[in-house]
């Protein structure tokens, strides 16, 4: 999970992480601090939090988390601007245009406009 999330968002920790612990931090000091703890209950489908990563490049953004190893949970859908990824441990995830819709463009998620 720290070495997804330092990647994906260009965080460093805090402090050193514990076994089961670690605050992450914008090194710019611009976005929130994003606390990662280890729970002994698994990714499932009544979350309580879930993030939405607004991205100026989402198709671009997409194929980078996802050579990070982030996983499809969730494709597009005609008419939607978000595409639904989990992390490498399950927790879900979007990645949503910040352009959509309007500037126009077609953004299925599977072919670059």
């Amino acid at each position: 999970m720290i070495a997804f999330w330092t990647a994906a968002l260009g965080y460093a920790p805090r402090r050193p992480p514990t076994d089961d612990w670690v605050v992450l931090e914008d090194p710019l000091g611009r976005g929130p601090n994003l606390s990662l703890q280890k729970v002994a209950e698994g990714p499932g489908d009544d979350y309580r939090f879930h993030f939405d990563l607004y991205s100026a490049d989402p198709l671009g953004d997409v194929e980078r988390l996802v050579a990070l190893g982030a996983t499809l949970r969730e494709p597009a859908r005609e008419g939607r601007d978000f595409v639904t990824l989990a992390d490498p441990d399950g927790n879900p995830f979007d990645v949503i245009d910040i352009h959509w819709p309007d500037d126009g463009r077609d953004w299925s998620f599977g072919r670059r406009p």
